[in-house]
């Protein structure tokens, strides 16, 4: 069964909105573990807009799934992975100033960088996860860096999917064999909902990991956090 990661940035976002500590990152995440969820997700940003560089010390603390800590390797990041150790880091290529992820990694471009940085975090005993697009040769430079796993960037197979479920997957059903022909695990995640989900892990080869973060809190507003949870989970069983 593919396993479920909850991002809960968007927690820390409602908390941050009136500068108190309502919600409780810490509870929702141990609530999000309770129900089903076999990771926490978390991408702090330089401007802490979100998720705060002391709520990953914090949260590092309480886990006890799986820690995914997502962010772009600059040297304040990299010390706080690994200060906090978590099972997984996902490194994406995000400038400071974007809103959302947007964009998987040239890694053919940036390769003596991302080579330097998997190669200090593999020693650390941390998985690296590289965020990419369906671009096999891109794919392959990945796999060149010593990365463990790639995340596939979802947002065009989300976006496309009212459009044709067919056409949407083509090119991560392609990625998906390429990341296995080069021994590389296999994640996915941004933009994923209850209405796409299932789709996508029945027609992805190995597919290890979703992370879900802004469709997930927005259903848990209509159906409870443990209601949605477990809707989730559901579309993840393997038919």
């Amino acid at each position: 069964m593919t396993k479920l990661s909850v991002n809960i940035n968007k927690v820390a976002t409602l908390r941050n909105a009136r500068g108190t500590n309502t919600p409780d990152l810490l509870k929702v995440a141990k609530d999000c573990e309770e129900f089903g969820a076999q990771g926490i997700t978390v991408h702090p940003r330089p401007d802490e807009r979100h998720i705060k560089y002391a709520d990953v010390y914090a949260l590092s603390q309480h886990v006890s799934t799986e820690f995914n800590i997502e962010g772009y390797p600059n040297p304040k990041f990299m010390d706080l992975v690994l200060d906090v150790k978590p099972e997984q880091v996902t490194l994406v290529p995000d400038s400071p100033e974007v809103l959302t992820s947007n964009a998987g990694w040239d890694a053919k471009a940036n390769f003596d960088q991302l080579k330097d940085v998997v190669s200090t975090f593999n020693k650390a005993g941390i998985r690296t996860s590289l965020f990419m697009d369906c671009n096999e040769e891109q794919i392959e430079w990945a796999a060149k860096t010593g990365a463990n796993r790639i995340e596939l960037y979802t947002e065009a197979y989300a976006s496309n999917f009212s459009l044709g479920n067919e056409a949407a997957i083509a090119p991560y059903t392609k990625a998906a064999f390429v990341a296995q022909k080069y021994d590389l695990g296999l994640n996915a995640g941004h933009d994923l909902s209850l209405d796409n989900l299932a789709y996508l892990q029945q027609n992805l080869v190995g597919l290890q990991e979703v992370s879900i973060g802004h469709a997930l809190i927005c259903d848990a507003l209509y159906f409870g956090l443990q209601n949605t949870i477990q809707m989730y989970l559901n579309c993840l069983k393997t038919n």
